[in-house]
């Protein structure tokens, strides 16, 4: 009779990730389809049971256009950068700030009106807040094509320098959008205030963001200070590489990057953090 051979008792200690591995970024390409399926199902829910349907994209921006126009380009006569016609120097910048304003209202509450997936299936909760985001991109290159337009009519010609950095500054748009919208989500879990809070913060925001007027108006010493707006680099980026003005890359720029890209971080862990509550909470 053979003998059973005793082994030790081997210790397995698990211990929880750290740092970057802690957020287990790999979990969004294994569920990549998960996440194409929910960018289609906000644009179909989005202009669901409507009239005008997509149309509601080009409508919005190009209705603020002209108001825009009309109070701050005909009667307070604000100066644009290189004398570029009012209509277009507002729409450049209504196009990143369109895709950042959609992506918070709809990336806000992708936690609270899905909370029977959030509740009864597993799945990284990162997916929620991520396609809403990325179905904003779907309005902005609807958005874009009027700009087309614009541009012919009023013979704008994008500088071949500059127009490069245009992907750049449209990625820098996406990361500070999923960065805020992160916090948000997250925050809106457990406080509902947020869906009260959130209108007035996009409409103060705005005020904040070169988009009605020249960053060139705020004074030379405190132009670093008001770069601590990551919308602001956005919007002189886009500005820069379409119609060619002189608000491109720079010290400003390049705190509007940081600033953008500590939000995105602080916003991961925050959320991956908060995570767990979710399901008990919602």
């Amino acid at each position: 009779m053979t003998e059973l051979t005793k082994h030790e008792p081997t210790t397995i200690y698990i211990k929880p990730s750290k740092g970057i591995t802690a957020l287990n970024l790999r979990d969004l390409w294994v569920y990549r389809e998960l996440i194409y399926f929910m960018i289609w199902r906000d644009v179909r829910v989005r202009y669901k049971q409507t009239m005008l349907g997509a149309a509601w994209a080009v409508i919005q921006p190009v209705l603020t256009m002209l108001v825009f126009t009309f109070i701050f380009g005909r009667i307070a006569k604000l100066p644009t950068d290189s004398d570029i016609p009012y209509p277009i120097f507002s729409y450049v910048a209504l196009l990143p700030w369109g895709l950042f304003v959609t992506a918070l209202n709809q990336a806000s509450r992708s936690l609270t009106s899905n909370n029977n997936m959030v509740t009864k299936i597993y799945f990284p909760r990162l997916v929620l807040p991520l396609s809403s985001v990325l179905a904003g991109l779907v309005d902005f290159t609807i958005a874009f094509v009027i700009l087309i337009g614009m541009m012919f009519y009023y013979g704008v010609t994008p500088s071949l320098n500059a127009i490069w950095a245009l992907p750049l500054f449209l990625l820098l748009a996406i990361i500070t959008a999923l960065g805020v919208a992160l916090w948000l989500a997250a925050i809106n879990v457990q406080y509902r205030d947020v869906n009260y809070a959130l209108p007035f913060m996009t409409q103060f925001w705005l005020f904040l963001t070169p988009v009605a007027y020249s960053a060139k108006l705020i004074s030379e010493k405190w132009q670093l200070v008001y770069s601590l707006n990551p919308m602001a680099g956005v919007v002189n980026g886009f500005r820069w590489a379409l119609l060619g003005t002189d608000t491109g890359p720079g010290p400003e720029m390049a705190v509007s990057v940081a600033i953008s890209l500590l939000v995105l971080i602080g916003g991961l862990f925050y959320f991956r953090n908060m995570e767990k509550t979710f399901a008990d909470t919602i």
